[in-house]
């Protein structure tokens, strides 16, 4: 007998509409009540897939180290700005699709355990990756640093690239983390994460970022609620150093 499918399709169809959900309205605010009357299906239903709402949040986010581990890992490929910034990019556009985990993220590390211990183990992941990257571009020539402040600046971007998201939020706590926001947001945490290497940067590196900051004006400005940019230009395509970043958010 060929095994059946609609259970796996019904827990797939929870996590779907529960990620949806906790990053519309804050997973605080999200009864499992309210994800079952989502998606049309009995509590018992939900319960029987998820027995709890942590058993939920506790998936999605074992969803997003599934992804952000091979991002991660493309790090060392990175060798000038034009490689740093669609890199940064990517990792904003992972925080992005599980950004009620950045927007509600004090509020979950007093209740969950599990991802008490395993944000700490991404931190120090993030670290790691900041640092080969850093490394790379200094290998390559491109980034100029002295030793003793690599593990400053490291920190330093690993704090912008943790709570952007969150200061995008205290700044229009009504529109921010709405789809139409996604693009600006992206852009402005990526160009102010890269913003940090400046002072080290090769001359032409740093005028390369620069013209980078005059390509996506519009979308690094600060807008009040309901404030509308022309759309911004698409992120550069991949070059051949970026494939491994590229490969890694395709899969």
């Amino acid at each position: 007998m060929a095994p059946k499918k609609a259970p796996r399709r019904t827990a797939q169809r929870i996590l779907e509409a529960s990620l949806d959900l906790f990053n519309r309205f804050g997973e605080p605010n999200v009864s499992t009540t309210l994800i079952a009357a989502e998606l049309g299906i009995s509590p018992g239903n939900l319960y029987y897939h998820y027995p709890a709402k942590d058993a939920l949040v506790n998936r999605l986010y074992g969803d997003y180290e599934s992804e952000l581990h091979p991002l991660l890992a493309a790090a060392g490929s990175v060798q000038d700005v034009e490689d740093a910034w669609f890199f940064m990019h990517s990792l904003f556009e992972l925080i992005w699709r599980y950004r009620f985990l950045y927007r509600d993220l004090n509020d979950l590390l007093t209740r969950n355990r599990h991802l008490e211990t395993r944000l700490q183990h991404v931190l120090a992941d993030k670290t790691e990756a900041i640092r080969a990257m850093a490394d790379s571009m200094r290998d390559a020539g491109h980034l100029g640093i002295d030793a003793r402040e690599l593990a400053g600046l490291t920190q330093s971007m690993v704090v912008v690239l943790t709570y952007w998201l969150s200061f995008e939020y205290v700044k229009n706590p009504r529109h921010a983390l709405e789809p139409a926001q996604a693009q600006g947001a992206l852009l402005r945490g990526a160009w102010h994460t890269l913003r940090l290497l400046a002072p080290y940067l090769a001359h032409e590196q740093r005028l390369h970022l620069l013209s980078l900051s005059d390509a996506y004006a519009g979308e690094f400005a600060s807008s009040d609620a309901g404030a509308h940019h022309a759309p911004a230009p698409p992120v550069p395509p991949p070059a051949p150093a970026r494939a491994a970043a590229q490969a890694a958010t395709s899969t």
